[in-house]
């Protein structure tokens, strides 16, 4: 009986080894089941997306809610007119340098964008461990002084956020009854669970309001996204599908939280292609759902 080499055995292991797969990794997302990205214009006609920006104006400005005095900030493109309005809320690091950009970039889309520092208002620490309830108000409260403005159009606005202020702006319009003020929802990796609740809930499931959000909803996540996090989002897109819901889910490969304001010594480029597609999908998500008259 003939000994068949080693080297021939290892030869015949890899070839069958490249007839049963492919030599790369092939990861689907959810945007790629749904072609969300695909453009035809683009591919067929190599036509490139142009988005106008605009100069930004900022104003501090304050508001009554209970017992506090909320500040915020209003950003507004300089050319004279009325816009669309939009409440930013910030998450647990709270307004600073790096998360005030986000509200300004969105303000340079052509948005009215109301920011509230939720924290300062009552004297709370940033980076907060548990959730204080009241702060969901101090959101609510928001939304009302924005649609107070003289300078918007309609009596509709859309919110965007970011992790923890994800929950807020879900309660403010679950809990606290702002939904039929708003027109849409949109979230860069929210806390979709309560902070308060204890860890088995935070890994496996979502908070109970996402079956109450009734609005188009657009949230977007980095493929590296904490597992603690990612599964609650998972969920409880599931659950808006299948309520009929139709929410749009991103995930962008190579990234992971905070890719909007991480610092520039630390960026990617995968960072910052996540963050201008994130942006113009936004300002689109929003023009489709606020009607500009």
């Amino acid at each position: 009986m003939k000994i068949v080499p080693v080297f021939i055995i290892t030869v015949l292991i890899w070839q069958l080894a490249l007839a049963s797969h492919e030599p790369w990794t092939k990861t689907e997302y959810p945007q790629d089941v749904e072609k969300l990205w695909w453009d035809d214009d683009w591919w067929e006609q190599g036509k490139l997306d142009r988005p106008d920006s605009y100069e930004v104006t900022m104003q501090e400005i304050a508001y009554e809610s209970g017992d506090a005095e909320i500040p915020a900030y209003l950003f507004r493109p300089k050319k004279p007119g009325k816009y669309l309005p939009v409440l930013f809320q910030h998450g647990r690091r709270g307004l600073d340098d790096l998360t005030m950009l986000l509200p300004k970039r969105l303000a340079a889309r052509g948005f009215v964008v109301l920011a509230p520092d939720v924290y300062s208002g009552r004297f709370f620490e940033r980076y907060p461990m548990g959730h204080e309830y009241i702060n969901d108000q101090d959101v609510a409260i928001g939304i009302d002084k924005l649609l107070e403005l003289p300078d918007i159009i309609g009596d509709k606005a859309c919110v965007v956020s970011h992790t923890r202020g994800g929950y807020m702006t879900l309660r403010a319009l679950v809990t606290h009854n702002r939904q039929e003020q708003v027109a849409c929802y949109v979230s860069s990796y929210p806390h979709w669970q309560d902070p308060n609740q204890p860890e088995p809930m935070q890994v496996y499931q979502y908070a109970p309001e996402i079956n109450e959000l009734d609005m188009p909803v657009l949230v977007f996540i980095g493929e590296h996204e904490q597992y603690q996090r990612l599964r609650p989002i998972m969920e409880g897109i599931n659950t808006l599908k299948e309520k009929g819901r139709k929410p749009q889910l991103i995930v962008y490969p190579g990234v992971g939280r905070g890719f909007d304001f991480r610092p520039p010594h630390v960026r990617t480029f995968a960072d910052d292609l996540a963050t201008k597609d994130a942006l113009r999908r936004t300002e689109l998500f929003i023009r489709a759902h606020l009607p500009a008259r």
